[in-house]
């Protein structure tokens, strides 16, 4: 289930660590060009930080990274 708090200090890290303003959890970060492939790169490194969690490039699922929502789904909801 999202967690609003959750959601709100992910948008956070967007605004304060990438200078990326999302207009809703389930905006297309991708499709929209929100996320380019440098913002994507600096977006793993953000993520890496907040989490204590290694992203192995090679094992990258772009769905992941699709949404806010998604993100919190993949790396910010204990298991």
């Amino acid at each position: 289930m999202p967690n609003p708090r959750i959601e709100r200090e992910i948008a956070t890290l967007f605004s304060d660590r990438l200078n990326v303003m999302v207009p809703s959890v389930e905006t297309d970060l991708i499709e929209t060009g929100l996320v380019d492939s440098l913002t994507f790169v600096e977006l793993v490194y953000v993520i890496e930080n907040a989490t204590g969690i290694e992203i192995d490039f090679d094992r990258i699922d772009i769905q992941d990274f699709r949404t806010l929502s998604a993100i919190e789904k993949a790396f910010f909801v204990a298991a």
